[in-house]
């Protein structure tokens, strides 16, 4: 039955009867803890992914690849990284795999990509909480490319902690329009913090945020912050 399911993908689109691939969803919950078998299905999907299928049959085995894929499935993924038609299956793939391969993948397809498909690795880094790409997300922090700026703080805002903190305050050409952005990223950096028990850390980001210049509801939230982090000292 699997390998009539691995047939069927070949003209398989949404609109057809999901019974014809069941097998292959059956496959992937049957093979946990299986490591040979998983192996084997894992292979099958990778070797599918790379034949003539419709876009549709090929985003649903990234989707299956997202649960079963081990660092073998990364190169066929990373190769999507750049196609616009099929990016953002690769990176949903690439930000639920563990493998540290796949987010190298990201890291190495930033400075590749540009317009959209940078926006969508810049999300897919953030929400794996990459730490390692820090330091290239921060140097996208005044890019020309408004959104693409914004998308960096975002970015950061999403790993968190005192390096990415470090990073949206270093001083840049910031872009129209991504104050807002950096803002909202710094104070998700402060949560983190205060998450680790770093309360002084918290405290001063929290601190920055809380000065005049600021609109009323980030000085709002940064009193709330500071008023947690001094009961957490306390």
């Amino acid at each position: 039955m699997l390998d009539d399911a691995f047939e069927a993908l070949k003209q398989f689109n949404w609109g057809t009867d999901l019974a014809v691939v069941a097998p292959i969803d059956e496959a992937v919950t049957a093979t946990h803890g299986q490591a040979d078998a998983r192996r084997d299905l894992e292979q099958r999907l990778i070797a599918a992914l790379g034949g003539k299928l419709s876009r549709d049959a090929q985003d649903y085995v990234c989707r299956k690849l997202a649960i079963v894929g081990t660092a073998a499935a990364v190169p066929a993924l990373a190769s999507r990284l750049s196609k616009p038609n099929h990016s953002h299956m690769a990176r949903f793939a690439l930000e639920r795999m563990p493998a540290p391969e796949a987010a190298q993948a990201l890291r190495d397809a930033l400075p590749k990509v540009t317009g959209s498909l940078k926006i969508g690795v810049l999300s897919s880094i953030g929400a794996r909480r990459d730490k390692a790409a820090i330091t290239a997300i921060g140097g996208l922090l005044g890019d020309s490319d408004p959104a693409i700026a914004t998308a960096a703080a975002y970015a950061l805002g999403a790993i968190g902690g005192i390096e990415s903190a470090r990073a949206l305050e270093t001083p840049v050409k910031r872009q129209a329009g991504s104050e807002p952005a950096i803002v909202d990223a710094l104070l998700a950096c402060a949560e983190s913090l205060l998450a680790e028990k770093r309360e002084r850390d918290a405290m001063n980001i929290y601190q920055s945020l809380a000065l005049p210049g600021q609109g009323r509801l980030v000085r709002l939230a940064a009193t709330r912050g500071m008023l947690a982090c001094a009961s957490k000292q306390g």
